[in-house]
């Protein structure tokens, strides 16, 4: 059932949404379909402002997919004595667990130090104690202080050479994708039009020069629209600077784009079951994290001046990373051919000029230019919530004074994301164990069941609810009936238009398991063929696409 307001967000929606957009005078267009950017339109249809977003790429398709998929507490802000961000990220990471607990776990990390190393246990104990204070973490999530004896333990392959023991605080791991998905889709529950694959092409004007709207162009069907809204966003993330230059407004301050890469090996190859933070020779903090059986390493933190759309691996990249895990995990002696996939993605941040780009601060900044274009740069993940408040608290006041809205406040603290209306963090195993029974009634094995209900949430139920029609569609293509239901699903209720947005951002299974993605990819690209209407020529052109990403992931650039 859709309320009243409720946009729908399937593939063939688009065109309408986008007439929509058209016929309606908004109140916000927000330009960028990143987690900002659904956060911002979230907050905004929440609190009653007509809204659109959208994005020339797919959902999440930029930094939002392409993340260490942590939930940061901002640890390794204390270092840079960022005291206000560990205070405000650990307690919006609270926020985001509660309310999507499908997309959010809480994870123990093991900070382990040795002798010479840039942790010693008392800074290590007392930075952790502050963390804790500071991100307001619950009593069974608080630190502990690990001998040498306790951390070897718990991982047994890190290297041993001069341990002396470890810190043990949570973090929580994340689908950052799916993430940004299911805000995008409690945005369009709220009235918010969403649109993928479509492209501000430039900017409208009034006598005044004061922004009015935009020309967007559809470019799957090549149809333009002219959009008028009350006030822009650009939540553009690595294009913000772009879209100040269409605007004539790229002055002050400016992004420093900066690289970040990560490895995936299987968990034969890298049998990690705890996730570690470990520092590396030269001084950098590195993760590696396991999930979904396999074990993922990272980051790199380098400038980066090349295509923004598609950052790639380098092998100097892939030498970083690997040399740093096989510093800490010497016996595994890994080489690039253990590694099974990759995934490479930018840091917008904000311009700090004499700065190494580890040390350039996370903080998140408001720009607004003479024509008054609002756009957020800077920023992290955890934070998104937040900055969105923000972002829509400078909108409001504007509306406000010139008699276009009324003062409404943020209500997203206790708005639960698509998919997460599961009783909150506590009830969420017992709600996955009930939906995955309902699942295995409803003829799926029982491992789909479990999978779907754990990373859909309250929407588990209306992938249950596709079976016939996913059992036609998966015997028509070969396909399980899991994979049908779930490809269904996301180009009926996730606007998937293009294989990749499937493979790489509506199941991350490129990333997770490379191997299924080259099993399943001619099957799937028929299916959605068939679902969509494609011409022969637009399937071999996606076809080609997801290839060159499969190809884009195991070999450097």
């Amino acid at each position: 059932m859709m309320n009243s307001k409720e946009q729908r967000f399937g593939a063939k929606d688009r065109a309408a949404l986008l007439e929509g957009m058209q016929r309606d005078e908004l109140d916000v267009l927000v330009v960028g379909g990143g987690i900002t950017g659904a956060g911002i339109a979230l907050d905004a249809a929440s609190r009653g402002l007509r809204t659109a977003v959208v994005d020339m790429q797919d959902f999440a398709a930029g930094t939002s997919s392409r993340s260490t998929k942590l939930v940061h507490g901002g640890l390794r802000y204390l270092k840079q004595l960022e005291i206000g961000v560990v205070a405000e990220v650990g307690k919006e990471r609270a926020i985001v667990y509660e309310n999507g607990p499908h997309v959010t776990t809480p994870e123990w990390m093991l900070l382990p130090f040795y002798k010479g190393g840039t942790f010693g246990r008392f800074s290590t104990s007392l930075g952790l104690r502050v963390y804790d204070f500071l991100a307001g973490v619950k009593r069974s999530e608080r630190r502990k202080m690990l001998s040498a004896e306790e951390t070897l333990k718990r991982a047994p392959l890190l290297k041993r050479d001069g341990i002396k023991g470890g810190g043990y605080y949570v973090e929580y791991r994340t689908d950052d994708a799916r993430l940004t998905i299911e805000v995008m889709k409690k945005a369009a529950e709220y009235g918010a039009y969403a649109v993928n694959y479509a492209k501000v092409e430039s900017f409208r004007y009034d006598a005044n020069g004061k922004l009015t709207g935009a020309r967007i162009v559809d470019l799957l069907s090549g149809e333009g629209y002219e959009v008028r809204a009350a006030v822009i966003v650009n939540a553009t993330g690595p294009w913000v600077d772009r879209l100040r230059e269409i605007d004539g407004s790229k002055q002050g301050k400016t992004l420093r784009l900066t690289k970040g890469i990560h490895l995936v090996f299987d968990q034969s190859r890298f049998p990690l079951h705890q996730a570690i933070y470990f520092d590396t020779p030269d001084g950098r903090m590195v993760f590696a994290i396991p999930r979904d059986g396999k074990t993922y390493v990272g980051t790199t933190d380098t400038d980066y001046t090349g295509d923004t759309a598609n950052p790639r691996m380098t092998a100097e990249d892939l030498a970083y990373v690997l040399n740093a895990a096989n510093f800490m995990f010497p016996s595994l002696k890994l080489t690039e051919r253990d590694v099974e996939s990759s995934w490479a993605g930018l840091r917008p941040l904000i311009q700090q000029e004499g700065k190494d780009p580890s040390e350039i601060s996370r903080r998140d900044e408001i720009f607004v230019s003479p024509s008054g274009l609002v756009s957020i740069a800077g920023g992290k993940l955890t934070g998104y919530r937040k900055m969105a408040e923000n972002v829509v608290n400078s909108v409001l006041e504007r509306l406000v004074r010139e008699g276009r809205a009324t003062q409404t406040p943020c209500k997203t603290k206790q708005i639960p994301i698509s998919g997460g209306d599961v009783g909150g963090s506590d009830r969420y195993p017992q709600f996955v164990k009930e939906a995955a029974a309902k699942g295995v009634r409803s003829g799926f094995a029982e491992d789909e069941a479990q999978l779907i209900a754990s990373r859909y949430g309250s929407n588990a139920e209306r992938i249950f609810a596709l079976e016939p029609e996913a059992r036609k569609l998966a015997d028509r293509h070969g396909l399980p009936l899991g994979l049908a239901a779930r490809l269904l699903y996301a180009i009926e209720s996730e606007m998937t238009v293009k294989p990749e947005d499937f493979f790489i951002r509506r199941t991350g299974q490129l990333f997770f398991d490379i191997a299924s993605v080259r099993q399943w990819k001619k099957p799937v690209i028929d299916a959605m063929a068939e679902l969509l209407g494609w011409t022969d020529e637009r399937k071999r052109e996606y076809a080609e696409s997801l290839d060159q990403k499969l190809r884009a992931a195991v070999e450097p650039a």
